[in-house]
């Protein structure tokens, strides 16, 4: 049985259509992409599964039926979210954005998870006490993907994590996803408009294009194929 399973999605906003018929699978420890310009529905299909939108179609975790359940009850089932341009609490330090985001574990756990945290991450360490406003983007990019751990997580969603930063600090990122990964045993469904990259993390991707799925299949081979490096890629 697939980690996660959709099927059929369709979501719309009035008379716009975000996705048309999407459909993917993600196994346990597997990281899927979605790639996809903006528009491409990428977004529209994260939040679907977290139930942020109402969409026609069928959306599974663990073989359990996701839909009509509020985004914090789909967060507890397993489920951590780093949302597109970070959404920091941009007030609050750097310690207390992490433990925002573990409400929903046992307090006595909180203290070793954001150790944890702090090992992935040692520049958040360093900037504990300090306003995640004042942060710079790769450090504010750094605390959004922590503070999803927060919550002991086995399918993480990142929605353009790589959005607006130096190229060094997104491949810094990339070494860190796969390091967490490995650790934790996460599957990872990795919303990107940088293809390269996330092909590059990936074992599976979805490319989408006006919500609806263009290509899929195992990512080393879209990487090479000449249509998607044409098209997606600018070579």
């Amino acid at each position: 049985m697939p980690k996660l399973s959709v099927e059929g999605l369709k979501v719309t906003y009035g008379p716009i259509v975000g996705t048309e018929g999407v459909g993917f699978t993600i196994d346990e420890g597997e990281t899927v992409a979605l790639i996809g310009s903006n528009g491409a529905g990428k977004s529209s299909t994260l939040k679907a599964i977290l139930g942020m939108v109402t969409y026609e179609g069928r959306v599974t975790y663990g073989g359990e039926d996701l839909k009509g359940l509020k985004p914090s009850k789909v967060m507890r089932k397993g489920i951590g979210f780093s949302p597109e341009g970070r959404r920091v609490f941009p007030q609050l330090s750097v310690l207390d954005n992490l433990r925002v985001g573990g409400i929903s574990r046992p307090q006595a756990e909180l203290p070793e998870r954001i150790e944890r945290i702090y090992g992935y991450f040692p520049r958040l360490k360093e900037r504990h006490s300090q306003a995640a406003g004042s942060l710079s983007g790769g450090e504010q990019q750094m605390l959004a993907i922590g503070r999803a751990l927060m919550s002991k997580p086995s399918l993480i969603m990142l929605d353009e994590p790589s959005l607006g930063l130096a190229p060094v600090i997104v491949e810094r990122i990339g070494e860190v996803l796969t390091e967490i990964q490995k650790t934790e045993g996460l599957s990872v469904l990795l919303a990107e408009q940088n293809a390269t990259w996330a092909l590059s993390l990936s074992k599976r991707a979805v490319i989408l294009d006006l919500g609806r799925i263009r290509m899929t299949g195992d990512a080393e081979k879209l990487l090479d194929d000449p249509e998607v490096r044409r098209a997606y890629l600018g070579i």
